[in-house]
């Protein structure tokens, strides 16, 4: 018998249910293989065109940032990372990626100092991509392959969240001894750097949204984290909010900014903007604290003793001085500071930015309680690094300098968006409960 002498209707209904088989065992493979949350009906949740949310912790034995990835685990935020990186699970998918693909390229891009240099040797065209993820607080690492995994977050309109989705990503897998002083509970980190693996850059792919990141790094109680554009959160503010170009450094996928001049209120420090061109001022969620080059320290810790001491002139009491804790060199009783809105009553420092803006840091931003009735200022000089060395950055803002902003990261723009929230908010205030 021909195929022309079946009746048509019958040739339907079989195609159909041949279909529907295959579809369906796709479907089983695809579930099985990479273990994604699915629906009641079996479908999974693969969402796309509207930014990702997700909450951001402060964990307090480490003052590190995370945020959830599934399974109750969490990634560390890292600011300057390129790439995404797990103790990989089962039912994460290993990759077939050679070693001399562009996707392996990008993987190796920015080595971490210390780690092996990435090298396809000989019979590249059959050797599998190696790459070494770091560890952004004790600096080790170690060789791991690519697999496919998935983080579980919200979509997002700006101001609520929409529906779960599932990003499909690509991580690098290391061994659990690569976690050592990272928060407990989490599973890896989540670089947030200038890579085309980086985790906003994945996300813009995956996704289709924009390359571009928000943070509201939080002090105590919940951040936020938007991945991919859309409406800004805090319209009533952000509808203003000043930019300043990102700045990017050879061999490096950390996020820049250029820096023209450092004031202490209405006091210019005398910091030229050559000496802070030198080398660049550089963002980090890795370090607690701000780490400044000699040339850029001295000055500045000179200009705050001298503008602190002349603040009682103006009805700010004496701040009494104590001895020193390290790491800060400058310590005060709490009990003699006093207090305002931008937490202790001490001189502002502020940053004039390439654009003409001003980036104001408050006694919140940078002055740190480390015992009972004693607060630092948050300002370290670096070990190790002489005057003028551009192989290291003037300064190094870490996480309580950026903690209560709103920074806005467009990789697409090049550029970085800056807001102080009013006193009377703080990072928290972003709703994360979806409606029924």
């Amino acid at each position: 018998m021909t195929n022309k002498s079946i009746p048509r209707s019958i040739c339907a209904r079989k195609m159909a249910r041949l279909l529907l088989l295959v579809l369906a065992a796709s479907l089983v493979a695809l579930a099985s293989c990479q273990r994604l949350p699915v629906l009641a009906k079996g479908l999974p949740v693969l969402a796309k065109g509207l930014p990702v949310l997700a909450p951001v912790t402060k964990d307090p034995a480490t003052s590190l940032y995370t945020i959830p990835f599934h399974q109750g685990a969490s990634l560390v935020l890292d600011i300057a990372g390129p790439l995404v990186w797990s103790t990989c699970q089962r039912g994460d998918l290993p990759t077939d990626i050679p070693c001399s693909s562009p996707t392996c390229l990008l993987a190796n891009a920015y080595p971490a100092p210390g780690c092996p240099a990435p090298s396809c040797g000989s019979g590249s065209h059959d050797k599998q991509c190696t790459t070494y993820p770091s560890n952004p607080v004790t600096g080790a690492c170690a060789a791991g392959s690519l697999a496919r995994t998935t983080l579980i977050a919200d979509t997002t309109d700006g101001n609520n969240p929409v529906s779960q989705v599932y990003v499909r990503i690509l991580a690098a897998c290391a061994p659990r001894k690569l976690l050592a002083s990272l928060p407990r509970g989490s599973m890896g980190v989540a670089g947030l750097g200038g890579s085309g693996l980086a985790l906003p850059a994945q996300v813009a792919s995956t996704q289709k949204v924009a390359n571009k990141f928000l943070l509201c790094l939080p002090s105590g109680g919940p951040g936020v984290a938007i991945f991919g554009g859309g409406p800004l959160p805090w319209p009533q503010l952000t509808q203003s909010m000043p930019y300043t170009p990102l700045v990017t450094k050879g061999g490096s996928p950390a996020h820049y900014i250029s820096v023209k001049a450092i004031q202490l209120e209405d006091t210019r420090v005398s910091v030229s903007e050559r000496v802070l061109a030198t080398g660049g001022v550089m963002l980090s969620t890795r370090l607690p604290y701000a780490l400044l080059r000699h040339d850029v320290y001295r000055p500045l810790v000179d200009a705050f003793t001298k503008a602190l001491a002349a603040q009682p002139a103006n009805g700010a009491p004496v701040a009494r001085a104590v001895k020193p804790v390290a790491p800060f060199e400058l310590c005060y009783d709490t009990k003699s500071l006093g207090n305002n809105p931008g937490g202790y009553w001490v001189p502002n420092v502020g940053m004039t930015l390439d654009g003409g803006s001003d980036w104001w840091m408050t006694g919140k931003n940078f002055m740190v309680d480390v015992k009972p009735g004693t607060a630092c200022v948050a300002f370290v000089e670096m070990k190790g690094v002489e005057a003028g060395d551009g192989r290291a950055p003037a300064v190094i803002l870490g996480g309580a300098q950026l903690e209560e902003l709103v920074l806005d990261f467009d990789m697409e723009k090049k550029r970085l968006g800056f807001l102080r929230l009013p006193h009377y908010m703080d990072c928290s205030r972003f709703n994360f409960t979806r409606s029924a």
